[in-house]
């Protein structure tokens, strides 16, 4: 496959845009595959790439019933940050975090990756003693991040109101080298590179059953006919339950919809993304100029991919009360996401009670954040067929132990 770059650009241009190649290729299925991974998103086009990079399996089927992308990795609000509490998920979105600096240029792909900043704003006494708490976390575990005043707040963000009507500002867990990136273009950028290395990229194409025998998996019957393999990856993020009752068990999780929308776009006025997590918004401005604006989960469980007027209503309060000029926008669209959610607010990276089954599953809402350190630790565990340093301590068994990895605050406002 050519690289991308600026000569290719300027060659394209003197034939008319007429040499371009497709970015990967749309085969139909082989009857047999070392891996299959079911779910062509994010995580399940990461867990590939990295699967073909860091252990040289090429033999692989990235399986999506829908099209490329077009789950929870097309739907997110595309922020990328690693201050979280617990030391294994510091670790783990730390390494995604760092992955993304360099994305662009492994994948030879511009993914639009902006290191702007994110500030999670600190409104009662009980955040600034939980975000002063992170920071010294953050420090033990090598993740660079500080606490702020409201002075350095609103230096960073002039538009801001410090003073709300029912929430003032009092400071901010501050990463410097957080930011956003491009959510097509990290699946694209994933998927160009998986075809590259011979990989099946198979669409519109559903699981409808997980086929075993002795305890262990052999393959999937699909709308595409029966394909087996030898290890199966699980990676469809709200749909984990349905997946997991055809493999025949439970999952510790639960889906609901996480809604989004943004604003017309205005000429530049934020450069820093922000998180609110009292008042439940969290907003950034995409390159667009549009005001991307994010708030909490719905109340029940759900599959839906629909907004509702209930969060509209409840997100833009929210920013209007923290950003008063964005009470004279309008609202150019909305959409929703099904994400999985665990007890504990941390996700399952690990191996199922099927043999040679794995699962990459229940990020909440922090699954795009994750997507290169997600697929980084799920392919090493297929791999290996055990969990890696990264995963150890995510498998399922945890809630069976008692060993939780609690982030219900620093996993953001949905939770």
């Amino acid at each position: 496959m050519r690289r991308y770059s600026a000569f290719a650009i300027a060659r394209e241009a003197a034939r008319y845009h007429t040499g371009w190649e497709r970015a990967w290729r749309s085969p139909e299925p082989k009857k047999k595959y070392d891996v299959i991974i079911v779910g062509a998103g994010g995580h399940g086009l990461a867990t590939a790439f990295y699967l073909g990079k860091n252990f040289g399996i090429t033999n692989v089927a990235i399986i999506e019933k829908g099209w490329l992308g077009g789950g929870n990795t097309g739907r997110n609000t595309t922020i990328i940050r690693s201050n979280y509490l617990q030391d294994p998920s510091a670790a783990l979105y730390e390494k995604a975090r760092s992955l993304y600096e360099t994305m662009s240029q492994d994948l030879n792909y511009n993914v639009m990756f902006s290191p702007r900043g994110v500030i999670m704003l600190a409104q009662t006494e009980h955040e600034v003693r939980g975000y002063q708490r992170t920071a010294h976390a953050n420090a033990l575990q090598g993740v660079q991040t500080e606490f702020i005043g409201p002075e350095r707040v609103k230096e960073l963000v002039p538009i801001i109101n410090l003073d709300g009507p029912r929430y003032p500002v009092l400071g901010g867990l501050w990463q410097a080298r957080g930011g956003t990136g491009r959510h097509d273009a990290v699946a694209w950028g994933y998927a160009r590179a998986c075809s590259d290395m011979g990989m099946d990229i198979i669409q519109k194409c559903e699981v409808t059953g997980v086929r075993q025998e002795g305890g262990k998996v052999t393959g999937v019957d699909t709308t595409k006919g029966p394909i087996d393999c030898d290890k199966l990856g699980l990676v469809v993020a709200g749909n984990s339950g349905d997946l997991a009752n055809m493999a025949g068990f439970r999952l510790p999780m639960e889906s609901v919809a996480l809604q989004a929308l943004v604003s017309e776009p205005i000429k530049p006025c934020m450069d820093v993304v922000v998180m609110a997590n009292t008042v439940h918004g969290y907003m950034s401005q995409s390159d667009k100029g549009e005001m991307v604006i994010g708030g909490g989960t719905d109340g029940f469980n759900n599959y839906t991919q629909r907004g509702s007027f209930h969060h509209v209503e409840e997100t833009v309060r929210a920013l209007v009360e923290t950003f008063p000029m964005v009470s004279r926008l309008k609202m150019l669209r909305q959409w929703g996401g099904i994400v999985d959610v665990t007890g504990d607010r941390s996700p399952v990276i690990g191996k199922t009670p099927l043999g040679n089954c794995f699962i990459n599953a229940g990020w909440g809402t922090g699954g795009f954040k994750a997507i290169p350190g997600g697929g980084w630790a799920t392919a090493e565990l297929i791999a290996k067929g055990e969990p890696g340093p990264l995963s150890a301590e995510f498998g399922m068994e945890r809630f069976i132990e008692g060993r939780f990895i609690d982030e219900s605050v620093a996993a953001g406002v949905a939770h």
